[in-house]
This record gives C-alpha cells, structure tokens and sequence, in this order.
C-alpha cells in the first residue's frame, strides 16, 4: 500500500479508508483492484449529480477510481477525462480501463495548471485532495473556467484551511505532500474562484473530516489539524 502522503493512513486498506470518505460499497465494489488506491478526502462523485451524456475532467485523477464511478453515471453518450502529471499513473490509469472495458473514459498526461482540454467543452470538473498542491490554485481555477462550458459545475473534495498554516507546516515537505502544508484558506479559495469568474460558490467542511485526516501526519509532529479540514467545494460558470 502507498506510504502515508496525499490523505492516505498505513493503518487502514485503500477499501477502509474510501468507506472513512464517503464512498458506498457498491461504489468500492464496483471497480477493479489497483484503481482505488485510498487516496483522497472525501468523494466528489456523490457530490456532483451527473447526468447522462455529460463531459467530466478529473484533476490528478490516479489510477482512475473517481473516473470509473463517473463513468457509470454518464453513460455511453457520455465522456470522462482524467488528468494527471505522472506518466506512471496515466499508464495504470489506462490499463484499468482496459481490464474493465469502459469505453466512455480517457487519461491524459498533463498538468492541472494548463489542461490538455479544450475550451468550453466541459459540464464537470472534479478532484479529490489534488488542488492543495498546486503552487498555483488560481492558475488551477482558471484553467478549469476555460475548458467549461457555460453552467460548467465544480465538484471538488479538498484540504482547506480554517486558519492561516504557520510557516513551519507551510514549508514542512513532508506536509505538503501530505496535502496539509499548501492548503488556502476557506477566504482565499473564494477569493480565487470570484477571481477566476466562478459564482454561486460554496464551501463545507466534510461531516467526518477529523476522521479522515487524523493519519495525514507522517511524522505526527505537529497538531495541523487545529488549522485544516477536508471540504467540499463547488462552484458554478456563469450562463
């Protein structure tokens, strides 16, 4: 199992910790092993309300867990793209789809901060635990308000700050890749997405947050947890 970083524990399966997220076990079920890997704070599908026939982009969708539950929502009229920076998650990305045969869902090497998406093409965007990595949220939500399409929703799942994060977990590397060190502010994050043009903006934090991000410590050292939580975070692209 991946070592603890990124909203995953060593003490718990990938399976224990999406039941810890949200996720049913018909969804836990529903796909192969290797694609949920137990990463993420919470489940962004339950959140979205997909509809048949819809586009959905994933930022740092992994081995494809998140895009294979949408998948099923969508439909055959549907398209799912999951987006990630690391030539070896898009490799294990696709070869689950192969062993699953879904065809309604593809994996692109990319960037959040630049999308291999074009523009106005999009009725979804998710992600789970990803943003907080970014050096560059806004650029994140800007490129997100690109790709959609008029009404375009944002479903994301997400480690916000309740508070401003001292310098010592902000610059703690074992932190941020904890998806801890770089989360912004509940203020901030709104402040970013009025910037990049979104409205009817809201952010909640996750009814078992402390739950889920009482493992996200690897060297338990600091009590982070007095300054973020997991959230959800949605917002819509003006008509």
């Amino acid at each position: 199992m991946p070592t603890a970083s990124c909203c995953d524990g060593p003490e718990v399966t990938p399976k224990q910790m999406s039941a810890v997220m949200g996720y049913s076990k018909e969804d836990i079920a529903g796909v192969i092993e290797g694609a949920n890997m137990g990463l993420g704070c919470g489940n962004p599908v339950a959140l979205a309300s997909l509809k048949p026939g819809e586009t959905v982009v994933d930022l740092g969708s992994g081995g494809g867990f998140d895009c294979f539950l949408a998948a099923k929502h969508v439909g055959k009229d549907g398209q799912v793209i999951g987006v990630d920076m690391t030539p070896e998650m898009i490799s294990k990305a696709r070869k689950n789809a192969g062993k699953m045969g879904t065809t309604n869902v593809e994996f692109r090497l990319g960037e959040i901060e630049h999308l291999p998406v074009a523009d106005n093409c999009a009725d979804l965007i998710m992600s789970n635990c990803v943003i907080n990595l970014s050096p560059d949220k806004l650029q994140v939500y800007r490129e997100a308000y690109r790709i959609f399409k008029p009404g375009g929703r944002l479903s994301i799942s997400d480690v916000v700050a309740t508070a401003p994060v001292p310098a010592k977990i902000r610059n703690d590397l074992a932190l941020v890749a904890a998806c801890v060190g770089g989360a912004a502010t509940f203020d901030d994050t709104k402040k970013m997405l009025k910037k990049a043009g979104f409205h009817k903006i809201k952010i909640k934090a996750h009814d078992n947050s402390r739950n889920i991000t009482r493992e996200w410590d690897p060297g338990k050292s600091e009590n982070f947890m007095d300054y973020v939580v997991s959230a959800y975070i949605e917002a819509v692209k003006p008509m």
